[in-house]
């Protein structure tokens, strides 16, 4: 998994704690524990990462672990090493076999905005 060009990346050996906030994908492998909001992109959650955060993004995509509300306006697409844990809301939700998600799952099916 290579984040595209243009995209923000926290890797593996890093750990973040606190509040992230931006306009611009996100591409994190590392550990973050608080809350990530980014209301007009893309979050990657890499292989590698272990992220404990509320979320508000527009879409989701994720790889590795992640233990949290999550809040997308557009669409989550959980891959095969996924595991999450926490209710999700989003426009719409793809999950692949092998996928884990354990919580609850409240879909508009609409894309419209996901507020929390």
């Amino acid at each position: 998994m290579k984040p595209g060009e243009g995209t923000t990346v926290i890797g593996k050996s890093v750990t973040v704690r606190g509040e992230i906030t931006g306009a611009e994908e996100l591409f994190i492998d590392g550990k973050v524990d608080g809350t990530i909001t980014l209301t007009e992109s893309r979050l990657t959650i890499g292989p590698n990462a272990e992220v404990h955060a509320e979320l508000v993004v527009q879409d989701l995509i994720v790889f590795g672990r992640h233990e949290g509300t999550i809040h997308a306006s557009g669409k989550v697409e959980l891959r095969q090493s996924a595991q999450v844990l926490g209710d999700v809301t989003a426009g719409r939700l793809s999950i692949e076999e092998s996928a884990s998600i354990r919580g609850k799952i409240n879909l508009s099916g609409k894309g419209e905005s996901v507020s929390n």
